[in-house]
């Protein structure tokens, strides 16, 4: 079988909109290397086909961001948003990411190996985030849909104000938000977490023994006059 060559994209030699132009006249299914990226920000935006898209070094803000089946790998950290509205696809970071990783997500799987910051998930709408390590304060404030596993320890207000939103916990958590509560694991919460974990290649993790957020649902309905005097 032929496997095709890389298209090798250098950021010492093009600016960002140089290269999202390139990624955007590229084939569905093209395979791209994109060499010294030296924390560069709004890389691969955008993109609605399938490409196999590496970034060979660390990268800065809302890479990946608005796309629509990509596959991308980051060799490194990243900064803000990465996967920010993510429709379709997998990211893969094998570092840490800044605050608000995966943000409003309707869909797909961000991977990040190591921790997330703040935020992590944010208004999530659809989707998987797996994170290997721990993750910052407000973490999946107001998610409404979609699923986050935390390989390592969360921060402050963990699932803030959420809707239908499932994360799952494997060390501890330092403190719930409004209207999250721990609820019974079933069998349905140990397969997701297994199929999660496989996708996301950790064997840190056991898949039994999380802890599952979810939502109180006593936020569903808000009521302006709710013990209010006149």
């Amino acid at each position: 079988m032929t496997v095709a060559a890389a298209t090798v994209l250098d950021c010492d030699q093009r600016s960002v909109r140089e290269i999202n132009v390139e990624l955007r006249n590229l084939e569905p299914g093209s395979v791209v290397r994109i060499v010294n990226p030296k924390g560069r920000h709004n890389l691969a935006v955008g993109l609605m086909k399938h490409l196999d898209i590496t970034f060979a070094g660390s990268v800065g803000h809302y890479i990946g961001g608005l796309c629509d089946g990509v596959q991308i790998q980051i060799d490194g950290f990243c900064g803000w948003g990465v996967g920010e509205n993510l429709m379709n696809g997998l990211i893969r970071v094998t570092g840490n990411a800044s605050e608000r990783a995966g943000a409003t997500a309707h869909g797909g799987t961000l991977v990040v190996e190591g921790d997330a910051a703040t935020r992590t998930g944010i208004s999530l709408k659809g989707g998987a985030i797996a994170v290997g390590g721990d993750v910052g304060d407000f973490s999946m404030f107001m998610a409404q849909a979609g699923t986050l596993l935390i390989g390592g320890d969360a921060g402050e207000a963990l699932g803030d104000s959420l809707y239908e939103a499932v994360i799952y916990v494997a060390g501890s958590v330092k403190s719930l938000g409004s209207d999250a509560r721990h609820e019974e694991l079933s069998d349905d919460d140990v397969t997701t977490v297994t199929q999660l974990c496989a996708i996301a290649c950790f064997d840190h993790i056991e898949p039994q023994n999380v802890k599952r957020i979810a939502s109180a649902k006593q936020l569903y309905h808000f009521d302006a006059l709710k013990a209010q005097k006149y």
